[in-house]
């Protein structure tokens, strides 16, 4: 390619001199000397920049896929979700209600694995900043109100900063939304302010340090297996919503060409420093941890009101919709499929287009998408493994399934790999 820029820079110079020197010749197009030299100036510059553009032009890396096997016999088992996401910003904020002292720490939407560990440790500090004004002790009875990651981790973090009566209440301890999250490690599914954002990439940056470390076996409680640092794929850089990351702790992404050996190739670009994050793994290591440190209790909290602790952490995602008249909160359906019967050494990145806006049948609005991440349930056999997804439909609950979505899903997923039916 250097080659390439330098003859042709000499040989559109030789030519440009020799037209020049030919002008000259001829009295009756006679340029100035000045002019000529200003002229010559000009277009040494411009081949200057020719060269530039040639030397620096790099070509796209080529990267060799196998596709995951999507005929009916590899497809296993398909999985309804629902994100809760609030409008504007997530709830992330202390207020005191009556006698009650109310954290709340909700509707994170698809980004509830994203955001976390660092949502968690902003909310707590908020929660001790009000405990220290209002002089209570550290033996003040917490209630923390769900069990999900959020719930979980706030858990955990308190017990950190030094609390010592926790009790976790929640309806449902097993087979959440926080269970079947595909999990990619990106600020997907979330309807932020653009001040909110500003914090929403701040702790997202601190999320991805504490990932990390967890890779590297720097976390005592969690197993690194749970975390996966891997290339991951998406069409365009803003999509990503990983660019605030770059610099600060991911390297920037790469302009490639996913080839997929029969004919298809993609345009993309990747982060090769992208987190996978196994979620039943941390959800175990989470439970694990907290076991004999703080009490679980099952129960349907319909009021806080009722509630015999004072100070209580609010978790409960679409739960706050009731519990608090949230209006601003909105369930975010996803349909997702288990494959099996695969290649693991197929299923070792991560994948995330986008497709166009629709409507559902039922009239929803619904925004298509297709990832694949190499999420493994942990009763299956170890070629059982990658997740396929998905939907992301706005105010869907479990009474609108859409259960034809499923199909369509499959469908775009073939299609973006080249796979003929």
């Amino acid at each position: 390619m250097k080659n390439l820029s330098v003859n042709l820079s000499n040989f559109m110079m030789s030519h440009f001199l020799k037209l020049m020197n030919s002008i000259n010749n001829n009295k009756k197009n006679y340029i100035p000397t000045n002019l000529f030299k200003i002229i010559c100036t000009y277009f040494s510059v411009f081949l200057i920049l020719v060269n530039v553009s040639f030397a620096t032009q790099q070509p796209f890396e080529v990267r060799k896929i196998t596709p995951p096997r999507l005929s009916e016999k590899h497809l296993g088992k398909h999985i309804l979700c629902h994100r809760p996401m609030r409008k504007e910003s997530p709830a992330m904020y202390v207020e005191k209600i009556e006698d009650k002292i109310i954290a709340h720490n909700y509707g994170h939407g698809g980004s509830g694995w994203t955001l976390a560990p660092g949502a968690t440790k902003y909310v707590v500090n908020l929660l001790k900043e009000k405990l220290e004004e209002e002089n209570l002790s550290k033996n003040e009875p917490i209630a923390v109100v769900g069990a999900g990651v959020l719930g979980l981790f706030s858990a955990l973090e308190l017990l950190d900063q030094g609390y010592t009566d926790i009790t976790i209440l929640a309806e449902f301890f097993d087979n959440l939304a926080s269970h079947n999250a595909g999990a990619l490690l990106a600020p997907v599914s979330m309807d932020n302010t653009p001040e909110m954002q500003k914090l929403i990439d701040q702790i997202g940056v601190e999320a991805y340090k504490f990932y990390k470390d967890i890779s590297e076996g720097r976390h005592t409680i969690f197993n690194k297996r749970g975390v996966l640092v891997t290339p991951t794929y998406f069409e365009s850089r803003e999509e990503s919503g990983l660019e605030p990351y770059v610099g600060v702790v991911m390297q920037p992404a790469k302009d490639v060409m996913l080839d997929f050996q029969n004919g298809t190739t993609r345009k993309m670009v990747a982060y090769d420093d992208g987190i996978f994050i196994n979620t039943h793994i941390l959800m175990h290591n989470l439970k694990q941890a907290l076991k004999d440190k703080v009490k679980f209790k099952k129960v349907k909290i319909d009021s806080f009101k009722n509630m015999a602790q004072k100070v209580i952490l609010n978790c409960t995602g679409m739960g706050s919709k009731t519990l608090l008249n949230d209006d601003k909160m909105v369930s975010v359906q996803g349909h997702l499929i288990m494959l099996k019967d695969q290649n693991p050494q197929d299923i070792n990145h991560m994948i995330l287009v986008y497709f166009d806006k629709d409507k559902t049948k039922s009239n929803f609005k619904i925004k298509r998408s297709f990832y694949m991440f190499p999420k493994k349930l942990p009763e299956l056999s170890n070629d059982d493994i990658g997740v396929i997804g998905g939907t992301f439909i706005e105010g869907a609950d479990k009474n609108t399934p859409h259960e034809e979505e499923f199909k369509t899903m499959i469908k775009g997923a073939q299609k973006f790999y080249g796979i003929k039916d």
